[in-house]
């Protein structure tokens, strides 16, 4: 009987990507995904529990390994928030070009929308996380409720549009997908235009302002 293979949690994936682009579909059980491949069925268990659960990783990994390499620039690190999440945007997208025919596979021929988020539950995670971690700077509130309320709202608007931006890219047919670095620019840029506390500060100064002037009117 030949030895079986030892396979690490990225050779699983890489095995498993390669089979439904090959197939067009999961396998049909992990038995017999691991006999296909040489490899012993408790090695899946070790790192996953379903091949759906093995699916959210993937789209959690390709976060990981862009925002592994962007940790690794000297010049990433000393970007404002703006930056950063550009930054981010492309390398990402990069990495997502890369697997392009595995991420149609995964999202593209999927009319199950629920589904479809459901399989990027844990990229969710992962980008909220870093979103609350870029310290964009947003009107200081001065009351915790509200402060909460609205950094859950900061984390799912930045949530909604990377979905909105995956999709175009999935729809984008540019040479280089030319058209997605464009709407990943100004798109990150508008947003930021609209959490910008400056105007807004401005706004809060006048109406203290006019409202203290009333007060001694009286």
């Amino acid at each position: 009987m030949a030895k079986k293979k030892s396979f690490s949690q990225n050779d699983i994936i890489s095995a498993y990507m390669d089979y439904v682009l090959t197939h067009d579909e999961q396998p049909k059980s992990v038995y017999a995904f691991a006999k296909s491949n040489n490899m012993e069925e408790q090695k899946f268990y070790e790192f996953f529990t379903s091949f759906d659960s093995l699916e959210k990783s993937i789209f959690k990994i390709f976060f990981d390994n862009a925002h592994s390499v962007l940790e690794k620039s000297e010049d990433y690190l000393t970007f404002d928030a703006r930056n950063k999440l550009l930054s981010f945007y492309y390398t990402f997208f990069e990495i997502l070009t890369a697997n392009r025919s595995y991420v149609m596979h995964a999202l593209g021929g999927d009319k199950n929308s629920l589904k479809s988020l459901r399989t990027l539950s844990q990229l969710k995670r992962r980008f909220t996380n870093y979103i609350e971690h870029l310290n964009i700077k947003t009107i200081d509130l001065k009351q915790e409720q509200l402060s909460k309320i609205q950094n859950r709202s900061l984390k799912e608007t930045a949530w909604l549009q990377l979905l909105v931006t995956m999709k175009f890219w999935m729809e984008d047919t540019s040479t280089g997908f030319e058209k997605t670095d464009l709407f990943i620019e100004k798109s990150v840029r508008a947003s930021f235009d609209l959490i910008d506390t400056t105007p807004y500060k401005s706004l809060i100064d006048l109406g203290k302002f006019l409202y203290k002037e009333k007060m001694h009117m009286n």
